[in-house]
């Protein structure tokens, strides 16, 4: 008789803390096996390269350093995620799945809707909870406003890690993986939910004073903007923990916070952006093959033969205009602009 399990499947939530899926796992009391697979399907897509692949294994390898005290931990897998759980299905009864929504690109909604149809067909309940204050399937902004700030200030949702129960793969060998995915270079930001917390408490006790005045910096910004893009891309801590952390240091009454309010006003207005144009793909999602404006469908684009090596030197940083150059130059090197 097969063991009966829940499956949570990490994706673009890379952390253990305002994690719904985890909540929701641990709250049944059924075994959980936690799992991160690396997709052919993205590996092989143009949107993603080595520097995203490596964030991922560092955070994983953090997740993993803090479930060791738990006898615990997210196993990696190499393979189509479909034909995964076909596998994982023969060896346990999976009784629920659990994940955040992946607002993403049209291949991972496919996926998404083959992984669907797969559990309905195997009985299994696959719970998806919302990925910040992104709403799937809504076309308008009725109440848009209203259901983010309730998002932004509902409780963070904390698992219960003292009644985790594991599932353990007896015979699991991890996938092979390349060197430029497990190597780590320090000239890029290194990923992992512990990492995020230090970025984040260094913004909002130092740096982020000059903000407003950095944001517009090629230099500046590079210390006076959060850096916290990548830890919310890949889910290392969610909007809504930096938002309540944004929200205490605005009201803050402590006598270093003076001229703090409107850099930390400035940036809120860019949290609740970041939820508003994840809204506009998810509701318009076509823009991933044809521009959102169509004043560029019949755009005179050139067609010359120098086309091909003037989008080079722009992308190589060899333009001949220093401003240009130099910020491609330190995107290639560091990852951040």
């Amino acid at each position: 008789m097969r063991q009966k399990i829940n499956i949570v499947w990490f994706k673009r939530d890379l952390r253990l803390s305002d994690h719904q899926p985890l909540k929701h796992a641990f709250s049944n009391g059924l075994p959980t096996l936690l799992l991160y697979n690396f997709e052919p399907l993205l590996l092989e897509d143009a949107h993603y390269n080595e520097r995203h692949w490596r964030f991922v294994y560092q955070s994983l390898c953090d997740l993993n350093q803090q479930l060791d005290r738990f006898n615990s931990c997210v196993y990696i897998f190499k393979q189509n995620m479909q034909s995964l759980l076909e596998e994982l299905h023969t060896q346990f009864e999976i009784i629920n799945l659990f994940s955040h929504q992946e607002i993403g690109l049209n291949n991972t909604f496919e996926r998404d809707k083959a992984i669907k149809a797969w559990c309905q067909h195997n009985q299994i309940n696959w719970l998806e909870s919302p990925t910040g204050a992104v709403i799937r399937g809504k076309k308008n902004r009725n109440n848009w406003n209203e259901c983010w700030q309730q998002t932004m200030q509902a409780p963070i949702a904390i698992p219960d890690w003292k009644h985790i129960k594991t599932v353990t793969l007896t015979h699991y060998q991890s996938p092979e993986l390349p060197d430029n995915y497990t190597t780590d270079d320090d000239n890029f930001q290194l990923g992992g939910p512990r990492l995020a917390r230090d970025v984040m408490h260094s913004f909002f006790a130092e740096r982020g004073k000059g903000y407003q005045k950095g944001i517009s910096s090629p230099s500046l910004s590079r210390t006076h903007c959060s850096r916290l893009s990548p830890y919310l891309a890949w889910g290392n801590i969610s909007l809504r923990q930096v938002y309540q952390l944004a929200i205490d240091a605005y009201h803050s009454t402590h006598p270093n916070k003076k001229g703090w309010k409107r850099p930390l006003a400035a940036f809120v207005s860019r949290l609740h952006w970041h939820c508003h144009f994840m809204q506009k793909f998810e509701s318009e999602c076509s823009m991933e093959f044809k521009a959102l404006n169509p004043g560029y469908h019949a755009f005179p684009y050139r067609d010359d033969a120098k086309v091909t090596s003037d989008i080079e030197r722009w992308a190589q940083g060899q333009t001949g205009i220093p401003i240009i150059d130099a910020c491609m130059r330190c995107l290639k090197a560091t990852g951040y602009i």
